[in-house]
């Protein structure tokens, strides 16, 4: 996980996929680096078959910083269940990126834990503020290469092509 002093949690989104489309670690770095070059890939850690566990992504430009984890199985499943209940709740409206029975059969899950930078003290520039395209762009590419869906659950809505 991310630890540094400089930077603090903001929120977790996540891209919600079947886990037999879990890229390799290799995938998702070219990906993250064809995207911005000035992205800082950290901590990059991959199973023994190649296929990502997790890496950081740090982007100083945005005042951000991504840590990005794999997670599969029944914990994904019962989450996908349950955000699907709690979306439909909410009353979403509008169809979403891929039906709903779909999104309750997914297994596999990156959580994208979204870091701001926190100013120094000693630094002048309090106009500094977090962009949120760190977080959209990759959470873009993630679903691309996994034909998911990307999901921020704190608002109940899906990030898809925002």
């Amino acid at each position: 996980m991310f630890e540094n002093s400089r930077y603090r949690w903001r929120e977790t989104c996540f891209v919600l996929f079947d886990a037999k489309k879990r890229p390799t670690l290799q995938h998702v770095v070219k990906a993250l680096t064809a995207l911005k070059k000035r992205y800082e890939l950290t901590d990059q850690n991959a199973d023994e078959n190649g296929l990502v566990d997790s890496l950081s992504v740090i982007s100083p430009n945005d005042f951000a910083a991504l840590d990005i984890c794999y997670t599969e199985g029944e914990e994904v499943l019962e989450q996908c269940g349950t955000l699907v209940e709690e979306f439909k709740k909410l009353g979403f409206e509008g169809e979403p990126p891929v039906p709903w029975p779909q999104i309750k059969k997914y297994d596999g899950r990156f959580d994208v834990l979204h870091f701001e930078q926190i100013p120094d003290e000693e630094d002048d520039s309090s106009d500094e503020m977090l962009d949120p395209a760190t977080l959209l762009a990759v959470m873009e590419a993630l679903t691309k290469l996994t034909g998911g869906v990307a999901v921020d659950p704190q608002s109940g809505t899906f990030l898809n092509d925002v």
